[in-house]
C-alpha cells in the first residue's frame, strides 16, 4: 500500500473509530457497570428475566430467514436466466419498494392487515371472514419478510448470474439430470451469496423494533424493543440494555462463523 493510499483511507478510518468502535467501547463499559460507576456483572444476571424475548426474537427471525430464501432463491435463479434488458427490470422492480422509507413501508402494511383494513375489506366483499392477523407474530414475520427479501435476492442474483454456463453445459453432457446439476454445481457455486443473504437478513430481522412495534404489538416483544426500553422507554436502564445488546452482538456473530465456516466446506465441493 503506497503512502497515498493510506492517506486516502484516513477519512474512512476515522469515520469506522469514530461511529463503530467508540459506541462498541461504550456498551461494553455500560455493560459491565452499575449506576455508580463501579465494575458488576449484575447486569448479565438481570437479562434472565427476559429469555423468553431472546428465544422469540432469534426464532421469528429464523423463520423471515427461511422463507426469504424460500422466496428468494427461486426468483434469483430465474431472474439469472433471464435476457440483459429484462434483468435490469425485474432488477429496478425489486429494489423499488427500497427508495421509499422504510417507516412508511411499514405504516403501509399496518394498514392493510389492521381489523378494518384493505385486507378484511376484501374479505368481506368476498363473501369470506375477516382474519385476525395484526398485533400477532405472523404479521412480524410478514413484515421482516418484505423489508428484508431483497437482501436476500440480491445476492443470490449476483453470485447465479456470474455463473458460468459452460460448467452447467459439461454436467449435461456427462449425464446429469436438471436436479442434480442445481443439487451438485448451481448451489454450491451459489453458497456465498446465500449466506450473504442470510447474515443481511437475519442480523437485521433479530434486531429489529420498529416492524415489531407497528405490527406485531405489546405482545410481540424482541431484543430491539427490549433495548430501546433501556435507553428511551419507561424502564430506563441503560447498562442492562447494553449486557443485552452485547450479548445479542457476540451471539449473531459466532452464528456469522459458523455460518462462514460451513460455506467454506461447501464451496469446495462440487462434485457430479
Amino acid at each position: 500500500m503506497t503512502s497515498k493510499t493510506r492517506f486516502l483511507s484516513i477519512p474512512y478510518v476515522v469515520w469506522m473509530a469514530i461511529f463503530v468502535v467508540v459506541p462498541i467501547i461504550m456498551v461494553v463499559v455500560y455493560a459491565f457497570t452499575a449506576h455508580d460507576g463501579s465494575f458488576t456483572v449484575d447486569n448479565f444476571r438481570g437479562m434472565t428475566d427476559y429469555i423468553s424475548v431472546f428465544g422469540r426474537s432469534f426464532y421469528l427471525a429464523l423463520i423471515a430467514t427461511v422463507l426469504c430464501i424460500i422466496l428468494g432463491y427461486p426468483l434469483a435463479l430465474v431472474l439469472s436466466r433471464e435476457g440483459p434488458r429484462l434483468q435490469r427490470v425485474f432488477v429496478m422492480l425489486i429494489m423499488l419498494p427500497m427508495w421509499m422509507n422504510f417507516l412508511l413501508r411499514t405504516y403501509a402494511w399496518m394498514s392493510i392487515l389492521e381489523d378494518t383494513g384493505l385486507l378484511n375489506a376484501l374479505l368481506t366483499k368476498l363473501g369470506l371472514p375477516p382474519i385476525k392477523i395484526i398485533n400477532t407474530s405472523g404479521a412480524v414475520v410478514l413484515g421482516m419478510v418484505y423489508n428484508y427479501l431483497p437482501f436476500m435476492v440480491l445476492p443470490i442474483y449476483s453470485v447465479v448470474s456470474k455463473l458460468d454456463r459452460r460448467l452447467v453445459e459439461a454436467a449435461e453432457d456427462l449425464g446429469a439430470n436438471p436436479f442434480m446439476v442445481f443439487l451438485k454445481l448451481i448451489f454450491p457455486l451459489s453458497l456465498p451469496g446465500v449466506l450473504s443473504g442470510i447474515t443481511m437478513v437475519f442480523v437485521p430481522s433479530v434486531s429489529t423494533f420498529a416492524i415489531s412495534q407497528l405490527l406485531g404489538g405489546s405482545k410481540n416483544l424482541l431484543l430491539g424493543d427490549l433495548i430501546e426500553m433501556q435507553f428511551l422507554g419507561s424502564a430506563y436502564n441503560p447498562h442492562l440494555g447494553s449486557a443485552i445488546a452485547l450479548v445479542m452482538m457476540i451471539i449473531v456473530v459466532i452464528c456469522m462463523y459458523v455460518m462462514n465456516k460451513f460455506g467454506e466446506g461447501e464451496e469446495t465441493a462440487v462434485v457430479l
